[in-house]
Formats: structure tokens, sequence, C-alpha cells
């Protein structure tokens, strides 16, 4: 994903400084202002106590929602618990959560805290320190959870968790960035993409499937603030990433979001900390909730709670009836 300077592999993630690609992606100078950018909606930021997630949606047939999934990149879970992480999850009281580049390990969890606010949590850990790293925080226990895809040179990077329920098999995931100079674009599209399809459509074939997570990919261009200047240049805009998700669509998923809002623009989940881009709303929609095709009729909403700050990506909410 297009983000946070630093001199790990983790950086991968954004083009270097020479690379003017990322300034004109972040942070468009003054010339470059348009009458869209200055009729932006962004608004500015309110508490969490002032925050209301709320909601009447319902099905087609005016099924009432009864299930919520939220996922988040959190860009390091000791780090977003640290500013208000446990409150928001709280607040938010949702079925399950699912959280994305956590970059710590198992010990690093406070347990116990999520046990008093009524929680269960499952995380895994890459084999590199402060690398990857997902984790799922429930209420309702699943049948059974695992870990990784079956696939040694994928699993070492703690990158999917997946449980399952009576009724759908929930997956979380941090997909390969493809990396700085797109040195991973090769491994991310060639095996990493396809390797993960095979699994999800094995999935797919016992009972339907909700994925959910970073997925390191603006589909289109209504995706991202400047798709021009970031098209075959950036990480998460090349034509090989972008067909990797049109193929995963075709096997049988519904972006939910789109599939609710088609047309809506500046809808964002990713906002690099360069150049004030939160604050100018110059961003990337590259976290998802994606639900197999028959599990059309039991979508009620698909929400970006943007507002929600504690890391360079938002929360993610789905709203179900089961």
């Amino acid at each position: 994903m297009p983000k946070r300077k630093s001199k790990t592999e983790a950086e991968a993630t954004s083009p270097s400084k020479k690379q003017k690609t990322e300034t004109d992606a972040t942070s468009p100078s003054k010339k470059q202002k348009t009458d869209a950018d200055a009729k932006s909606d962004v608004k500015p930021p309110i508490s969490l106590e002032e925050m209301d997630f709320s909601s009447s949606a319902s099905t087609k047939t005016g099924n009432a929602w009864n299930k919520k999934f939220i996922s988040m990149n959190v860009n390091g879970f000791r780090a977003f618990l640290n500013k208000g992480g446990l409150d928001y999850i709280k607040k938010e009281s949702a079925d399950v959560f699912c959280i994305q580049e956590t970059k710590c390990s198992d010990k690093d969890i406070p347990v116990d805290d999520f046990k008093k606010a009524g929680f269960s949590t499952h995380f895994l850990a890459g084999d590199k320190a402060g690398y990857s790293g997902v984790g799922i925080i429930y209420k309702d226990p699943p049948m059974s959870i695992k870990d990784g895809i079956d696939v040694e040179k994928h699993d070492d990077e703690g990158r999917v968790i997946t449980a399952e329920y009576e009724d759908y098999y929930l997956v979380t995931v941090y997909v390969p960035n493809s990396g700085r100079g797109l040195k991973r674009l090769e491994y991310r599209t060639k095996e990493w993409d396809v390797d993960f399809r095979k699994y999800l459509k094995e999935l797919d074939n016992k009972k339907p499937v909700i994925l959910c997570g970073d997925l390191n990919v603006a589909h289109n261009e209504i995706d991202l603030k400047n798709p021009k200047s970031n098209k075959n240049k950036t990480p998460g805009f090349c034509d090989a990433e972008r067909e990797g998700l049109t193929e995963l669509l075709q096997e049988g998923f519904i972006d939910t979001y789109r599939h609710i809002y088609p047309n809506k623009e500046q809808a964002y989940s990713f906002w690099t900390y360069m150049g004030n881009a939160r604050a100018k709303n110059v961003g990337w929609r590259l976290d998802y909730f994606l639900v197999s095709k028959r599990l059309e009729d039991k979508m009620c909403d698909s929400l970006m709670r943007s507002q929600v700050m504690g890391s360079d990506h938002c929360p993610i909410a789905l709203l179900m009836a089961f």
C-alpha cells in the first residue's frame, strides 16, 4: 500500500522521495487544485464520543441487519491501542473485528482487557518481528479458526486467518504490497494472487465466504484521488494488481461497497501521513469487504468509518442479515 516512510522492508509501501508520482498523489500543489478539490466533502475530525455508529439498514426485502463486521489496518496494534483503539472497539461493538498489519506477537496482545470488554481474540504474527500480522476480535466463538492458506511461502508472513461459522467463512487478509520500485509485483500478482484466489474458491465450494482486509489495490480510477499519476508507477494501482481483483470478483464475489454505492466518489480508506493527505481527502480505497454472490440478499450496508482515527487507514464496516 502507498504509505509510511521507514527503513525496513515494511516500508515497501511507498515510492522513494525521488519519485514525483507519490508527491503528486498525496500533496498536489496549489496550481493543481480544481473546483472538485475545493468542494471536497471532507469533514473535520470529531471525538469518539460524538460519533454515532447506529444504523437502520436492512436488506432489499426489509430484513434488518443483525451482524456487524469491522475490518481495519491498524498500522501497529500496540500503537492503535495507545491511541484509544480499545475505546473505539467497545463503542463500535461489532460481532467481529478483523485487524491487519498488527506488527506484534501474541504476547503483546492485552487479552485480559478484551475479555473484560466481552471479546475473545485470535492473532497471527509473521516470522519476521514487527512486520505484517493479522487478528480477529470476536463476541461469539467461531466453529473453528485456521491460520494461513496452506502455502508455506505465503504463510510465514502471517497474512490470513479464516474463522468458520455455521452459515459462512470469514476470512481476514493483509495482501502483500508490491513494494518500493514494484520489486514484489511479480510475486504479488503471479504467486500470491493465484494461490489466494484458489484458496477462496475452495472455501466457497463448501459454504459462502465473507472476505475482508487490506487488499493493497485500488480497483478502479474512482477508488483513488489521483489515478493518472499513480497508474503502473505506485504499488496498489498497477494493471496487474487491478486485474487480480477483477479475476477474483469474476469467480463469484461481490465488492460490497461498490455494489451498494457504485458511483460514490472520494470514498477512501487510506491516506498517507505525508502532505496532510487525510485532511485534504487525498486517499485510496484499499480496504474491502467482498462476499460470495449467494450472500447478496443478506447485504444491508457497507460503510467507511472515515472519521475514526488511530491509523493511516480507517475502519470499514459490513452489516448483514443472517
